[in-house]
């Protein structure tokens, strides 16, 4: 998903406030530098206000498009962004299916560590991001994955929405793109010190700011039907999937209204956290930073994950998996088409594990 950004600048505490729109399942998150790992690079107040001058109906219009060009329905009728078509798009992002055994190759000798997405990986994407349930086999499954290697789950939504489709007490969740990150309640022996509870929740002290603009959100957006504004607490999501496309200017300008009422706003670009910085940051809590010996496996479905999947890359370890039954321009190793297929990569994982335990065993 395309996301368009505000950054707020607090002169008193000098923290940095992030509200992000993303199309398709837009949320508005805020955030302070973390003092922990996660390459956090500081811009200068004065670089960064002189970057922050954009026209308003140009921005408009750029949301619109951005809202477009990410439309299932659009993806299906008009050409990709790649000029190769899906056979020759599938020859550099193979099936993860088709090349487990390469995967595991590469993965011997190493700790797999498991990252999942939510929404378009572990269920299905619906209508109504209330009904997103995964299966009871799904859950099985990540159960099971779960006792065999580090695992979390990293969403955009509210951590404790996820954990209410989830359930699983064992995972590590990083909500809202990594702001709410807890570690495991119960049941993981891959928790560092024995440690369980919140291990990164930086921006608490926003909370007021962030319900008071969900509610003018709610108000704003009621005259567009379709139109659905979610709380997930460390971030606000607007969603459109259900909005006629000639009311996606309208909606779109409601939006602006709401953060135009906040005078310490201004657009801006780039995230100064995100999926990759929580994927990063993940590893650290499990003592995995600066190892060689530990092997990272991400997968997600959009535009948000390519954060993670980029990370994965420039560190040289472990895998990206894209979700997708279309061509996209992704920097993932290899792709899966649907959460049916996510899960059935998941079941192999824990049949290679359980066949590999067994065999250390038998010695």
């Amino acid at each position: 998903m395309t996301k368009q950004n505000v950054t707020v600048s607090d002169t008193k505490t000098g923290f940095n406030m992030t509200i992000s729109m993303a199309v398709s399942n837009s949320p508005v998150f805020v955030q302070k530098p973390p003092a922990a790992p996660g390459g956090y690079i500081s811009i200068s107040r004065k670089k960064l206000l002189k970057n922050l001058e954009v026209n308003g109906a140009q921005r408009i219009n750029s949301w619109v498009d951005s809202m477009r060009a990410s439309s299932p329905t659009h993806i299906k009728s008009t050409p990709s962004s790649l000029t190769e078509d899906h056979s020759s798009w599938m020859v550099h992002h193979p099936s993860a299916l088709e090349m487990f055994e390469q995967i595991i190759n590469a993965s011997k000798g190493k700790q797999i560590v498991m990252f999942l997405d939510y929404d378009g990986t572990l269920s299905p994407i619906v209508d109504d991001p209330d009904r997103a349930f995964m299966s009871d086999k799904m859950r099985a499954t990540v159960k099971k994955l779960a006792r065999c290697f580090p695992t979390a789950i990293v969403s955009g939504r509210c951590r404790d929405k996820v954990y209410s489709f989830v359930k699983l007490a064992e995972l590590y969740y990083a909500g809202s793109h990594g702001m709410d990150i807890k570690g495991p309640a119960k049941g993981s022996k891959y928790k560092k010190g024995g440690q369980a509870g919140i291990l990164f929740q930086p921006a608490s002290e926003f909370l007021p700011m962030i319900d008071e603009v969900y509610k003018e959100l709610v108000e704003k957006t009621k005259s567009t039907p379709g139109a659905k504004v979610e709380n997930n607490r460390f971030c606000v999501s607007v969603h459109f999937r259900c909005v006629e496309e000639k009311k996606w200017t309208d909606l779109a300008q409601q939006v602006r209204s709401v953060l135009k009422d906040y005078p310490r706003l201004r657009l801006s670009q780039g995230r100064k956290w995100d999926k990759g910085k929580a994927l990063e940051f993940l590893l650290e809590s499990l003592g995995y930073a600066n190892c060689t010996d530990v092997f990272p496996v991400y997968i997600g479905d959009d535009r948000t994950d390519e954060d993670a999947f980029k990370i994965l890359r420039d560190r040289g370890q472990g895998f990206g998996i894209l979700v997708s039954k279309f061509p996209k321009d992704t920097t993932a190793s290899y792709s899966l088409q649907e959460p049916s297929e996510v899960m059935n990569f998941l079941k192999r994982l824990v049949e290679w594990k359980q066949l590999a335990y067994r065999g250390r065993t038998r010695m």
